[in-house]
């Protein structure tokens, strides 16, 4: 058996996404197995994060009916109509923008989801289940938004 020598490699980029509904389900899963392939990890680690607070990251099924049915369920626990105090400017102080908007249901969405996953990689290859895909969950939307990638672990010399 040959021994090889492996060396600790990290490398970091960050995915641009451009949504184009309020509530959204954004497949990223290829964008990332991309990144893991270009830094040549063999055994590791990625870690994809939302750099914001209207967003989360969810790994799941890529079926349409089942990501209606979550949008379904997020709105039944947290729906747009109700009221939020986070929306109501008057008694509101901190983290104003000139063009905030209400969107009190949208963090109380990101709080029950997570806003990062950390997920395997093995052989160079993201460690993924039969039908599992990484999500940008949009909850906010349409905007322009970021996701981190952190890609760690040992690379084959």
């Amino acid at each position: 058996m040959e021994t090889l020598a492996s060396a600790t490699t990290c490398r970091h980029a960050r995915i641009r996404v451009t949504t184009g509904g309020q509530v959204e389900f954004i497949d990223l899963t290829d964008r990332i197995e991309a990144l893991a392939a270009e830094a040549g990890i063999h055994a590791g680690l990625v870690n994809i994060q939302s750099l914001h607070t209207t967003t989360a990251i969810v790994v799941n099924e890529h079926e349409p009916l089942l990501l209606g049915d979550f949008t379904a369920l997020l709105a039944r626990a947290a729906p747009r109509d109700a009221a939020y105090r986070h929306d109501d400017m008057s008694v509101r102080t901190v983290n104003l923008t000139v063009d905030e908007r209400p969107n009190g249901c949208a963090h109380c969405h990101a709080l029950l989801l997570g806003s990062s996953a950390a997920l395997n990689l093995a052989e160079g290859r993201l460690q993924l289940g039969r039908w599992q895909r990484v999500f940008l969950a949009e909850l906010d939307g349409p905007r322009v938004r970021e996701v981190s990638v952190l890609v760690m672990g040992e690379s084959a010399r």
